[in-house]
């Protein structure tokens, strides 16, 4: 039973390949995705394994065997080891709360919808945030949004598509808005300023449009090294969550599973914290091509019992 958790938020900095493992149409690569919402989702397996390697690295667990058995009994064995206890912590997927989207003005918008807020405002509750989250009504085809200067002609235009804005400045909004900046991007800055101006809500059809046709779909072509041009076979296609996506995972902490009583929840998540807070990580593929790159920032604390 886990025992306590805080809020992490994954604020994509580069192009982010967290693949699906099979091809579902002309993208050889897709990322993975959520079956009911077609939303962009990265595994909590996958979360936990890119944050495990990521303290591997930076506590030099190869050649440090204190530090090795402190990674161990928090996030588990590694594979094939005699050890049999599970890690004190776990993550749950990182689930969609804003997406980048291009606009007419200010180059991009922070775009989110009701259902995308609810889920966000459902699992931080767990931490004693998002206390009074509400959101304005709209259908398809119309936005809310905070500054009237992302308008043209009185209109929001996103990609090639024409928005009406019905609400504007809408005070219950600014305040997520302002929530979601100083949880994802905190300490200020031009990008904690943009989200708390540029953020915009669309309906969830209009919203899941963009999340499915406004990613980032990149050619690759392997070259043979013999002649330095294409390899036959070589070009395939891989898709990325674009920069400045947020997410949000939930991380878990169970005392540990040790027989001489070891940390308790509050402490081993105050481990984990403190190692990543703040932290550049990198997630999913293409390492090697500078994808992956996301900022961690941890907010609120909570208790199951």
């Amino acid at each position: 039973m886990f025992e306590k958790h805080k809020a992490m938020f994954i604020y994509c900095a580069t192009p982010v390949h967290a693949g699906a493992g099979q091809a579902f149409g002309l993208v050889d690569n897709p990322i993975q995705r959520e079956k009911h919402t077609d939303h962009p989702v990265i595994a909590g397996s996958g979360v936990k394994g890119a944050l495990r390697h990521h303290l591997w690295c930076k506590w030099g667990v190869r050649d440090d065997k204190e530090k090795k058995k402190l990674l161990e009994r928090l996030f588990g064995p590694e594979a094939g080891s005699s050890e049999l206890q599970a890690g004190a912590v776990s993550f749950t997927d990182a689930q969609l709360v804003a997406f980048p989207v291009r606009a007419v003005k200010r180059g991009f918008v922070y775009a989110t919808s009701p259902n995308a807020l609810a889920r966000a405002k459902r699992m931080l509750a767990l931490c004693g945030k998002a206390e009074g989250w509400q959101w304005p009504d709209l259908q398809d085809g119309q936005t809310a949004i905070l500054d009237s200067g992302l308008k043209s002609n009185g209109e929001l235009l996103l990609e090639a598509q024409v928005f009406g804005v019905i609400n504007e400045g809408d005070e219950a909004l600014q305040a997520i808005a302002n929530d979601l900046a100083d949880f994802a991007i905190p300490g200020g800055g031009h990008f904690n300023e943009k989200l708390k101006k540029d953020l915009v809500l669309l309906s969830d059809t209009d919203f899941t449009w963009f999340v499915k046709q406004s990613t980032v779909v990149e050619a690759h072509v392997r070259i043979d090294d013999e002649t330095g041009t294409a390899a036959d076979g070589g070009l395939f296609y891989t898709e990325n969550l674009p920069p400045e996506t947020i997410l949000l995972s939930l991380a878990m902490a169970s005392r540990e599973r040790v027989k001489d009583g070891g940390l308790l929840a509050e402490a081993v998540l105050e481990h984990v914290e403190g190692a990543l807070n703040g932290e550049a990580v990198q997630i999913g593929g293409d390492a090697t091509t500078g994808r992956g790159l996301v900022a961690l920032n941890f907010v609120g604390g909570g208790s199951d019992a």
